[in-house]
């Protein structure tokens, strides 16, 4: 078989395998929780095989990172165009993978040494459920937004029975949003923002993915469900196959393993050294994500009032950096990647400017850190939402008050970072304690009997039942 098809295969030695095959959506938000489950099912089923499904691109990425040998890659072909940018094109990049992929998909199927005893699709390629039900596949459709996103696109049809689809935001944002089941009152400014502005170009697509997840056997979410229990729980009655929360989906299982090659670079060295030199809960960790990004005179503002507010930082930075030359100071340091759950981790890390993906957010969680919100698109609006007002552990960083495309100003933010990172602010005090009780959630659903690994045994037991047929 050729090599770029798929890594080669174990011997059984006369074990019956079970073989699972994993398609993440082709985007990193999407592959690392997809892995980051794998692992966590591998390292609790020593005859589990699973077979990792990503393009040939994301394989050149992929393939020198650390995994278990019970985890393979297999490829498809690069059906996505090489000069089609997926951040100026999303639309375009994302009706690619949904027409582009399937076929190629179902063929390396065809392919593989070992049967599959069931597929783990992310929700966001819904046609993986008609190839495993055209086969006798069992499906498990792993959603990787918070399950108070999905509600809310489950339930669309709710929005255009009480008037609130379509409507224009600038006119009714401050409408509020209070009959989905187990959602808490919202906004019509804090849902996704694919359901109203120019993100209504993809809205069908993130409609079908949702509508596909009723045909599949299981509802995978990386969430934890005590964070979002009510929502669950309402989501549980409409379905009629297990809804496992299964999360936070993140690389907790390594934080404790100092030898991790994550942190072996000699930057990652340098990074942590520098934390290690911090006092305790003092630097304010930045980043803005991997896909999108704020426009340069609101990145120049930010840099600006970070630095005026002489607060310690450390600050993931992409692409160009020349902003953060001029005018160098000695309060921080700029990296342009980090093992971000680690530094979350840290001691010396007492705050997390973040735009509020929804991996990061649960990396926030997990870590029991307060967070500064700065969402950019589609879920991380609500996902501020979700920090801000229904956790309280964190601030926004824009006036809601102001539209959306105004800038927030330098001296806005340096007062804000200032008043955010102050220990000894009472409100301060108040949300580090909720940070605590949520990180508390987090590790007790992860931990031996928790509500999250009791699920993963679950869906293992269910699909080792199939093998044993």
């Amino acid at each position: 078989m050729d090599p770029h098809r798929a890594e080669s295969q174990t011997e059984t030695s006369g074990v019956k395998i079970c073989h699972v095959v994993a398609l993440p959506y082709p985007g990193r938000g999407h592959i690392n929780p997809m892995m980051n489950l794998c692992k966590l099912l591998s390292s609790r089923q020593p005859y589990l095989l699973m077979t990792f499904v990503v393009t040939e691109e994301w394989f050149g990425i992929l393939r020198s990172e650390t995994k278990p040998e019970n985890i393979r890659f297999a490829t498809v072909p690069n059906v996505i165009p090489s000069e089609l940018d997926r951040a100026k094109d999303f639309p375009g990049f994302l009706e690619a993978v949904f027409t582009k992929m399937e076929a190629p998909f179902e063929m390396l199927l065809d392919e593989l040494q070992f049967p599959v005893m069931a597929i783990i699709a992310d929700s966001s390629m819904p046609w993986a459920v008609d190839v495993g039900n055209r086969r006798n596949i069992p499906v498990a459709s792993l959603c990787t937004t918070s399950a108070s996103v999905f509600s809310v696109f489950h339930h669309h049809d709710l929005l255009v029975k009480n008037g609130h689809f379509p409507v224009e935001l600038s006119e009714r944002g401050d409408e509020t949003v209070d009959y989905i089941p187990g959602l808490p009152s919202t906004k019509l400014a804090d849902l996704p923002t694919v359901l109203y502005g120019g993100g209504r170009r993809v809205l069908h697509r993130v409609l079908e993915s949702v509508s596909m997840v009723s045909k599949a056997q299981y509802l995978f979410f990386t969430s934890v469900y005590k964070l979002e229990a009510q929502v669950i729980d309402s989501l549980k009655t409409e379905f009629p196959f297990p809804v496992y929360p299964i999360g936070p989906s993140i690389p907790y299982f390594q934080i404790k393993d100092h030898n991790s090659p994550l942190t072996t670079s000699l930057n990652a060295l340098n990074y942590l050294k520098w934390l290690d030199s911090q006092p305790s809960c003092s630097v304010l960790y930045l980043s803005l994500g991997s896909f999108l990004s704020v426009s340069n005179a609101q990145m120049d503002e930010i840099v600006a009032g970070v630095r005026s507010s002489g607060v310690r930082y450390l600050w993931v930075a992409r692409g160009d950096t020349s902003r953060f030359i001029n005018g160098r100071d000695d309060k921080g340091i700029v990296v342009p990647w980090c093992d971000q759950l680690r530094v979350l981790c840290h001691s010396s890390v007492g705050g997390f400017w973040t735009h509020c993906g929804w991996n990061s957010t649960l990396e926030g969680v997990y870590a029991g850190v307060p967070m500064l919100t700065f969402p950019i698109f589609a879920d991380q609006v609500s996902n501020s939402k979700q920090i801000v007002e229904d956790w309280k552990i964190g601030w926004s960083v824009k006036n809601k008050a102001v539209s959306s495309e105004s800038l927030v100003k330098r001296e806005e933010i340096s007062e804000l970072v200032q008043n955010f990172m102050d220990i000894n602010n009472g409100e301060r005090k108040e949300m580090n304690k909720r940070a605590k009780k949520l990180q508390e959630i987090c590790e007790a659903a992860t931990a031996e009997g928790g509500t999250s690994i009791k699920n993963i045994d679950a869906f293992l037991e269910d699909i080792s039942q199939i093998r044993s047929t």
